[in-house]
């Protein structure tokens, strides 16, 4: 049986590519909250012209816009190479119900969350492709409760079917999770306790 892939590795490949290259590409990364995203805007910038895309359908109303704020916020306050932009995505929790039904009793981790992957990335994809970006990403590898080879596996299959490179990462890595921690300290950035859907809340898992 093969191994997992680093993902790292992989990362650090493209990111040399691209430093050869010469070239700022542009990055639609999609977000879940401000403090997931620190890391990955503080390194992703220095290579490439980055679009946070905060699209989350899965997080109700106030807490929606709560963790927006603070995207804006944070992007406002970073010190990057180059510019960050912030898009906001439709908010329709309708959409998040309608793709998760029959799985809320799911365990954190189960075919409930990769129903949500799937519908958060399937939409940075359809973005990236619409408004000519280069890559697409998400930030949610960064968590040590997501699980890399799943959102990367997703990435990959939306890559092929709309014709956008998807970035391979895993941003945990390289203390990747330790440094948004510092980040989010250093910012006071709202740091939420559980993922964004009323059924993780009611778990009290973080991100």
């Amino acid at each position: 049986m093969a191994g997992k892939t680093n993902y790292q590795l992989v990362l650090d490949r493209t990111l040399k590519e691209i430093s050869d290259s010469g070239r700022v590409p542009p990055l639609l990364l999609h977000s879940c909250c401000a403090p997931c995203s620190s890391y990955c805007l503080e390194y992703l910038s220095e290579y490439f012209d980055i679009t946070v895309f905060y699209f989350n359908p899965n997080i109700e109303d106030e807490e929606f816009e709560r963790r927006y704020k603070e995207q804006v916020r944070l992007v406002s306050e970073l010190e990057t190479k180059h510019p960050v932009k912030v898009v906001k995505g439709v908010h329709d929790t309708g959409s998040y119900y309608k793709a998760v039904a029959g799985h809320e009793q799911d365990p954190e981790g189960g075919k409930r969350c990769r129903l949500c992957f799937e519908l958060r990335l399937e939409e940075a994809a359809k973005v990236a492709k619409e408004k000519g970006f280069d890559y697409f990403t998400t930030t949610l590898s960064i968590s040590p409760l997501k699980d890399s080879e799943l959102l990367n596996s997703i990435g990959g299959n939306l890559s092929e079917k709309y014709g956008v490179r998807y970035l391979y990462s895993d941003f945990k890595k390289k203390n990747g999770y330790l440094r948004s921690i510092e980040l989010s300290k250093k910012h006071s950035l709202y740091r939420q306790d559980y993922c964004g859907c009323v059924f993780s809340k009611s778990r009290k898992l973080p991100e």
